[in-house]
């Protein structure tokens, strides 16, 4: 019999087939699978390692007790019942406020009660340890803090304490990467962090006017995209001097800069890309190459990667 298969069949994967569909690019729940659940909370969570995702993204502040919280926004009034800065609440305080409800979604009953959906650094690392599989942790530093530095200091304290190995970075089979749009954090944390787990964040400036609650006038509006534009090129120095492995630019950067983004590949460097849900964008990241795909949508995101692997795979390509 002829080994040749037949006409509008597959041949069956070989080891180097398989070895490439383990190479895809991975898919990291953004703010957990925020499509579905409340962002950053235990459901959303939870769903992301239910959906599969390979990794998770979190936004971590400091309460005014020095806790690491698990929270977007420097206030609270987007996603909770309460209102006012994260930093001027306790760990306590926080803990009282209803963080899931702006999303319209019921929570099942497995992913714990509507009290429990907010969560702490240690809540969410202790989550993951227990996934019982290797899972990416990708945490963000969110910066202006009124604490300064103190944000990076408390979370490598807390890390090391629970057993974080700053040689790999991980903490069991949870491996840890550092991000932040601020240039100056991974700086910070250079000294203590392998450049392969750092990893600066971009955006486009805006071309339009700023918005802003205050009344600035067109000299402030200027200033503030001067500094916007300042921030970027600092970060964009970090990542082609090779001073962060990572390079996380949102989707319409990379459109903006294929070029910069295919020289960074080219270079060395691992692209996460923030944050694609559509399947245009899903599709420019396969084709650009990137290895790392940040998405509200895990489950989307990853059927889409691996039925286009699955096509590359079965044609040979």
């Amino acid at each position: 019999m002829s080994d040749t298969p037949s006409p509008g069949t597959t041949p069956n994967p070989t080891d180097d087939d398989r070895r490439r569909l383990l190479r895809r690019p991975l898919v990291i729940a953004h703010r957990g699978s925020s499509g579905a659940y409340a962002e950053n909370t235990r459901a959303a969570f939870l769903h992301a390692l239910a959906e599969g995702a390979d990794g998770v993204e979190v936004d971590v502040h400091l309460t005014r007790d020095r806790h690491l919280v698990c929270l977007h926004d420097a206030t609270l009034e987007r996603t909770s019942d309460g209102s006012g800065p994260v930093a001027d609440h306790t760990l306590a305080q926080l803990r009282r406020l209803d963080f899931h409800q702006w999303k319209g979604a019921r929570i099942p009953g497995e992913y714990g009660p509507a009290s429990a959906q907010l969560l702490t650094l240690p809540d969410l690392v202790e989550l993951l340890v227990t996934a019982g599989r290797p899972v990416r942790l990708a945490l963000e530093l969110k910066h202006p803090s009124p604490f300064g530095h103190e944000l990076e200091e408390r979370a490598l304290t807390w890390l090391l304490r629970a057993g974080w190995d700053p040689e790999t970075s991980n903490i069991g089979a949870v491996e840890v990467s550092f991000m932040s749009f601020y240039a100056g954090s991974l700086q910070y944390l250079a000294p203590s962090v392998g450049s392969e787990h750092l990893c600066q964040l971009l955006s486009v400036v805006p071309a339009a006017p700023v918005t802003s609650r205050f009344n600035l006038g067109p000299l402030s509006r200027a200033a503030v995209r001067a500094t916007l534009r300042q921030a970027v090129a600092d970060a964009e120095r970090l990542i082609w001097e090779g001073r962060v492995g990572i390079a996380g630019p949102g989707v319409a950067y990379v459109r903006e800069n294929l070029a910069d983004v295919k020289a960074w590949l080219a270079a060395g460097r691992t692209l996460r890309v923030w944050t694609a849900d559509r399947d245009e964008d899903v599709d420019l990241l396969l084709r650009a190459g990137v290895q790392q795909i940040t998405t509200n949508l895990p489950a989307r995101v990853l059927e889409r990667v691996c039925r286009r692997e699955r096509v590359l795979v079965g044609t040979g390509a």
